[in-house]
């Protein structure tokens, strides 16, 4: 048994007849009819009754006609799949991202690209940057948006997207009066700081050593959305990406621009020595609009 001749028998069984089957498949009449009694012959039992020149299914013949259409139906489903990595490549997306805009920008990309992309399928984790290097470096994940402290070694990197550090203050702080915040306004100020790791948190301690400041820190923490939070009930102030404080604000919390300006900065990394495959530079495009 071949492919072919099931498929010829499933032509037949469709149309009818072997002289419909012949001009669907392109091919003449008694090759219909020849490749179905090898069929038969393979099978060990007759597909068909010859009844006055006509073919009659068997009840065998119409049992492992129900076989044929399920067997074929996965055929259809491969093609679809074949179609979906030639097109897409995997056909599925896997996605880590740093904490930071794991609820803002990640979230209005994913939302883009799947209206135009419904049938890929994504995974999607927000974790620490150093972990989400871990994850695309080892093979696991095909892209992460990570803060730039990251390890660069094993990854394949490109510059993403510069966010002006803005200061969280809890609602009716004495600070919102002010047009922008500087150092010394954060003198003897509960506040809520970056880990130690973070670039921006490095460069804050340079501005705060310029101006000959000592920052009175009463909680670490390597998220922006944990600060975010903790400022919005009252504990403190803290140094935020104003994108992640987006769902805060007007809740607890408000935002007023800092000085000097600082950026937190990010990267896209993917795996090494793999070329990014259609559906991953579609995502990024959809990424760099929604953090535009």
């Amino acid at each position: 048994m071949n492919l072919r001749q099931v498929e010829v028998f499933r032509v037949v069984m469709t149309n009818g007849t072997t002289a419909r089957a012949a001009e669907v498949l392109h091919i003449s009449q008694p090759a219909v009819s020849k490749m179905i009694q090898e069929l038969e012959r393979s099978l060990g039992f007759d597909l068909f009754h010859r009844i006055k020149g006509r073919l009659q299914p068997t009840p065998e013949g119409q049992l492992f006609f129900r076989e044929v259409e399920q067997a074929f139906l996965g055929l259809t489903h491969l093609r679809g799949a074949a179609a979906r990595i030639r097109d897409y490549g995997s056909g599925e997306l896997r996605i880590a991202c740093l904490s930071a805009l794991s609820t803002n920008v990640l979230p209005r990309a994913l939302r883009a690209f799947m209206d135009r992309n419904p049938n890929i399928a994504i995974t999607f984790q927000a974790r620490m940057s150093s972990v989400v290097r871990d994850l695309v470096a080892s093979g696991q994940f095909d892209l992460g948006v990570v803060a730039d402290e990251i390890d660069r070694t094993g990854v394949e990197v490109m510059e993403f997207a510069r966010f002006r550090v803005a200061v969280a203050l809890p609602e009716g702080h004495p600070l919102e009066e002010r047009d922008v915040i500087r150092p010394a306004d954060l003198v003897d100020q509960p506040f809520i700081a970056l880990a130690p790791e973070d670039t921006t948190r490095r460069e804050a301690e340079q501005a705060f050593e310029a101006a000959g400041i000592t920052i009175r820190s009463v909680i670490e923490t390597p998220y922006s959305t944990t600060i975010c939070s903790m400022v919005a009930a009252g504990i403190g102030l803290g140094l935020v990406n104003p994108l992640t404080a987006e769902p805060y604000v007007g809740h607890g919390l408000t935002l007023r621009p800092f000085e000097p300006a600082l950026h937190f900065r990010t990267l896209l990394i993917t795996p090494p020595n793999r070329l990014p495959s259609r559906i991953l530079e579609d995502f990024i495009r959809e990424l760099k609009r929604a953090a535009g």
